[in-house]
């Protein structure tokens, strides 16, 4: 869409669908199920708010049929509207497999045949798929990658979840709220070892307050489909027993045998392509954006590697990319968000901060809609008062962390977020009280 408005002639080679795995296999239908999940654990604590449900004998109960059905359907309505726009825009689409015979030319294998595309310049995003494991081979049937598990129709009685990680993480909770009994495996001594400490202690809490079993430092070694259940068997002989099993441990890129070596483009260890700050690879006309270059697994940052991509090669203004602005989002309940130096950064003395952490059970608004758990954390440079990163771990997080992302962004002085007005009651007020905490007295 960028190089169509600024003048280039653009042609896709997609074998799927427009918008990619963020689009048609990930992001939009796991968080279409969250969503849904998210109703179930609000009406769970409702009457708390003193709503009444009327016969507490027939309790909510999710129709996972109907629920995939609808995440999927909206995947596909999304993604044909992307097709849709950018058609709109005079960007040619071509439905098929794309290899490259060098690094000005793409042999396009369809239905119909094989063309030849010739090109001035090349972007790859051809994303990565879900890691598999010989000895728990998915199924689609007892045993699920995160692209296979929308083929339920029932909400399982016991998911067993292999992998503490973010994919990991959001889909035990989703269950967990979908009314699943929910075992999550972590080879790691607490969920989503990468994240920030005090918002995994949380998650944890929370999980395990919800009747989740978790199970740390533990290793699985086999999953094995019984035919009306699962058996996953752990490193040190134990074995647990569920009925359908989550494997997410991790995805590897789309970059075998797609032509990159022929064209002159470098692959990591880990088969991931080299890329510097404006996203060009080993051969200079030829680009990478997303999850084939492993730099960050988000969208927002596959598309801003992209923008960022054509600016260059277009001649447009453009930054380099710079990690430590990302905001990021894990959608489990509550949810966790987080932007730039994370605390562990402090501690580890890569940089020189100041932290102060707002418990939201303070915050009135979170009273009112009956929130326990969560906080908001700033962190300043010391000296200077700048915010540098921030956490938000509470309800819709995604949306809370974007003022914090802005400040870090924009380099903004903890003053500067303390004096701008928020709502009363607000989940926001916390985070100018927090950043108030902050203020150095001169």
């Amino acid at each position: 869409m960028v190089a169509a408005s600024l003048g280039a002639d653009v042609t896709i080679v997609e074998r799927n669908g427009l918008g990619g795995s963020a689009v048609l296999t990930d992001v939009v239908p796991s968080k279409t199920l969250i969503a849904t999940a998210d109703v179930m654990t609000r009406m769970s604590s409702a009457s708390n708010l003193g709503v009444d449900f009327g016969d507490a004998s027939k309790p909510v109960v999710a129709d996972l049929k109907m629920v995939n059905h609808r995440l999927l359907a909206l995947a596909k309505e999304q993604s044909n509207d992307i097709r849709r726009t950018l058609e709109r825009m005079g960007v040619k689409v071509l439905v098929g497999e794309g290899r490259l015979l060098d690094n000005r030319t793409i042999e396009v294998t369809s239905d119909e045949g094989t063309t030849t595309v010739e090109a001035e310049a090349l972007l790859i995003s051809t994303g990565a798929n879900p890691r598999e494991l010989e000895t728990s081979m998915p199924d689609g049937e007892r045993i699920f990658t995160w692209k296979q598990i929308y083929n339920l129709t029932e909400v399982p009685e016991h998911l067993i979840v292999i992998g503490s990680g973010v994919t990991g993480a959001e889909f035990a909770s989703a269950y967990n709220g979908l009314g699943s009994r929910v075992t999550l495996i972590s080879s790691r001594d607490r969920v989503l070892p990468g994240e920030d400490a005090d918002a995994a202690r949380v998650l944890e809490d929370v999980f395990q307050a919800r009747g989740m079993t978790v199970l740390s430092r533990s290793r699985a070694e086999s999953v094995k489909n019984t035919g009306d259940g699962v058996l996953v068997t752990l490193s040190d002989g134990r074995t647990v027993e569920g009925s359908h099993c989550l494997v997410a441990v991790g995805a590897i890129p789309n970059t075998r045998d797609i032509g990159l070596e022929e064209a002159g483009i470098a692959l990591d260890e880990q088969g991931q392509i080299k890329v510097d700050g404006v996203s060009r690879t080993t051969a200079s006309n030829v680009y990478a954006a997303g999850d084939c270059t492993g730099v960050f697994n988000l969208a927002s940052v596959a598309a801003m590697q992209g923008r960022i991509a054509i600016a260059h090669l277009m001649g447009d203004s453009v930054k380099p990319l710079k990690l430590k602005n990302v905001a990021s989002n894990i959608f489990t309940s509550p949810e966790i968000a987080s932007v730039g130096v994370s605390e562990a950064d402090i501690a580890a003395g890569r940089y020189q901060g100041d932290v102060i952490k707002l418990s939201l059970h303070t915050n009135a608004r979170a009273k009112m809609m009956d929130v326990k758990e969560g906080f908001v954390k700033i962190i300043a440079r010391k000296g200077s008062g700048t915010v540098i990163g921030g956490v938000v771990v509470g309800p819709r997080a995604s949306e809370l962390i974007f003022p914090i992302a802005l400040a870090v962004t924009q380099k903004l002085h903890v003053d500067d977020v303390a004096n701008t007005f928020t709502v009363y009651p607000s989940l926001t007020g916390s985070i100018s009280e927090a950043a108030r905490r902050l203020h150095v007295h001169l």
